[in-house]
């Protein structure tokens, strides 16, 4: 059973620049580190992309996945797995929350992964957070160095 992992960061940057680099698919493998391609296949109606493509060598764990992505609003992204080498399941989101009248955001990553081969729940969501603190991470080094510019 997959369980859901969650963290937030503060990016000094408004949230639309936030979400202009987390739309920013071509430019991931310059940013996280275990992107080594992505590609967008499908966008949708507004021109965000709808299906992306993403290979992925973070050391031990390397994949091949296409995940649906969907834009609620202005200030969330959500994602799921459409089909991976190596995963069951990989439900996620940013949650965008503005700060001190948009000057600042506060980007929460939530993120749940269930892999085919089996692995103790503790040692799943450890490598959870380890994911979700290096894309915060990079997210805010990327749109602060973006927006300094």
């Amino acid at each position: 059973m997959a369980e859901h992992t969650s963290s937030s960061i503060t990016i000094e940057a408004t949230p639309a620049e936030v979400m202009a680099v987390i739309a920013d698919f071509d430019r991931y493998p310059e940013w996280t580190g275990e992107v080594k391609q992505a590609e967008v296949l499908e966008k949708d109606e507004r021109g965000r992309a709808a299906r992306v493509r993403l290979v992925l060598d973070a050391g031990a764990i390397k994949d091949d996945h296409t995940l649906a992505y969907t834009w609620p609003d202005e200030l969330t992204v959500s994602w799921s797995l459409v089909k991976s080498q190596m995963l069951r399941q990989l439900d996620g989101s940013y949650s965008l929350a503005p700060l001190e009248g948009g000057r600042r955001t506060e980007a929460t990553y939530s993120l749940t992964v269930d892999v085919k081969i089996p692995m103790l729940g503790m040692i799943k969501r450890k490598a959870e957070k380890v994911i979700i603190d290096r894309a915060l991470a990079g997210l805010k080094q990327r749109v602060e160095s973006v927006v300094a510019s």
